[in-house]
């Protein structure tokens, strides 16, 4: 029998339908959850299975309707609130920092605060500076928060699913480039454990330590570096806080060389974070200078012209692993980018923001 393949976007909203079947706790609630698009069909279906109790819009009053929910997840409920984009949470810092990262600690343990908070990230349809940011560091630097990435269909509802069952806040991030990839799923409810990396591709010459869409673009350069004798090792960290140490460290070990790549800033983000560890805890392992792969430090650009040079692709990491492994660029043909799809959508089938 054929394993069963279905969309990022329909893996978490399945994820969502049946933490609401086993768990009346459980409500969601965000500025889109109902309306037409579902965001990205993630909800769709259950406004009219579970009713306007548990499946709930909300008036654009991010820094109010996220400290109501917080209040809900300390009386007991289980809130999934969502923020369309990542930007707008950043109206709500007071109250994911201050109050949902702190309450467990500030009160001795006793006190729980089980709240999932969906934010989407990354680029698409010129959104431009303050719509298509990826603030995965600056959450990952919060004390009393957990912050995942899922990159794959298969990780998009085990980790949503252990989300929901987790006491303490977390904060589940999906690339909206993401929700129409297909993978296997099984029906049946499952988690994944929050806190352990997944090494996607086995390899032996050099080691991607990738967040969330980098994911992809990774492995495309490993299948294009595969023709040419390059065995690339991708570990998809899968969540950012608590970092899997032990993972990535094991796979440069065995490669001696790293590439951190993520879709966060290059000053004070993620991938820097990847790349001390690395150097503190196996540093007598490397063979080269740790490199990362990142955006810019300037602002989202929304034009085509500069997003096109903006984003990096499977085409940078490609040579940065050549340049890395002192290999001639003549040995490595890449494929050209296809103009008539847009550089900053996965595909012509993508539609926009929603």
């Amino acid at each position: 029998m054929a394993e069963r393949q279905i969309t990022y976007g329909e893996a978490i909203r399945e994820a969502i339908d049946q933490s609401m079947q086993q768990s009346p706790e459980v409500f969601i609630i965000g500025e889109g959850v109902p309306d037409s698009n579902r965001i990205f069909g993630t909800t769709k279906g259950l406004l009219e299975k579970y009713g306007a109790q548990r499946v709930q819009d909300m008036p654009v009053s991010e820094n109010a309707m996220t400290g109501i929910c917080i209040g809900a997840a300390i009386q007991g409920l289980r809130p999934i609130l969502v923020h369309q984009r990542v930007d707008f949470s950043l109206l709500a810092l007071d109250q994911v920092i201050n109050n949902a990262a702190k309450w467990h600690y500030m009160f001795g343990g006793e006190a729980k605060v089980p709240i999932v908070i969906r934010m989407i990230i990354g680029m698409g349809w010129g959104q431009g500076a303050q719509h298509s940011q990826s603030l995965q560091a600056l959450y990952s630097h919060i004390p009393g928060l957990k912050v995942v990435m899922p990159s794959t269909p298969y990780d998009a509802k085990g980790l949503m699913m252990a989300a929901v069952q987790d006491n303490n806040p977390v904060i589940y991030l999906e690339h909206r480039w993401l929700h129409n990839i297909k993978g296997y799923v099984p029906e049946e409810p499952y988690s994944v454990p929050i806190g352990e990396a997944n090494v996607l591709l086995p390899g032996k010459d050099i080691t991607l330590a990738a967040t969330s869409y980098m994911n992809v673009e990774a492995m495309k350069a490993a299948h294009l570096l595969k023709k040419i004798g390059i065995s690339v090792e991708i570990v998809d960290l899968r969540t950012l806080k608590p970092l899997d140490d032990k993972t990535i460290i094991d796979s440069v070990r065995k490669t001696g060389r790293l590439i951190a790549i993520d879709s966060g800033y290059y000053s004070g983000g993620f991938a820097g974070e990847i790349i001390a560890r690395v150097s503190e805890k196996a540093f007598k392992n490397l063979q080269a200078s740790p490199a990362r792969i990142t955006l810019p430090d300037i602002p989202t650009p929304s034009t085509q012209g500069l997003t096109r040079y903006y984003y990096p692709t499977f085409r940078e990491i490609a040579r940065k692993i050549m340049q890395m492994l002192k290999r001639k660029d003549e040995d490595l043909t890449i494929p050209e980018e296809k103009s008539e799809v847009p550089c900053d959508v996965p595909d012509k089938d993508f539609t926009g923001p929603f």
